[in-house]
């Protein structure tokens, strides 16, 4: 069904997430600050999977906290401070660099697939507009962070070379 499709896949992302806070080296004040806005992260992606899980107006529906403007807003300042942090963009990315990076570029994919899943799923069944936009902004931090964590260890974003023509 899609909805367990896409509840299950935020489940996956939460585990990605998980998989890059172990990742994060050292106790410096950038780093506790990304521990922490990923361990608001991961509740939030909690607070989804059951916003997906149990649609408004089903049965206990009052009890599930759901994703609201707040949560977005967080996430957007969050793209702000971690797009500062890099150079500007010059290319497209591929994902990779350092392990962190890669571990958020992974996690940004999953991200992607997620929103995929619960557009699709509001095309048959009522999803939460913030919902969608809270993971459609989650996807645009991971990379704003993964691009962050590559300069933060002073390894280049690898860049995209296109095919060149014959």
């Amino acid at each position: 069904h899609p909805r367990i499709e896409a509840y299950g896949t935020v489940d996956e992302l939460n585990a990605c997430i998980g998989l890059v806070v172990t990742a994060i080296q050292g106790d410096s004040e950038a780093n506790t600050t990304l521990r922490e806005l990923l361990g608001g992260i991961q509740s939030r992606c909690f607070d989804l999977g059951a916003d997906l899980a149990t649609p408004e107006g089903a049965r206990n529906s009052e009890k599930v906290s759901r994703i609201d403007d707040a949560d977005v807003k967080v996430l957007e300042e969050a793209i702000d401070h971690y797009q500062a942090a890099a150079p500007e963009i010059s290319c497209f990315v591929l994902p990779g660099g350092c392990e962190l990076a890669s571990r958020l570029h992974l996690a940004r994919t999953v991200c992607r697939r997620a929103e995929r899943l619960m557009v699709h799923l509001g095309h048959a069944e009522r999803v939460t507009p913030e919902a969608i936009r809270w993971v459609n902004r989650l996807s645009d931090l991971l990379f704003a962070m993964s691009r962050a964590a590559n300069h933060a260890a002073g390894v280049a974003d690898v860049p995209w070379k296109p095919k060149s023509g014959d």
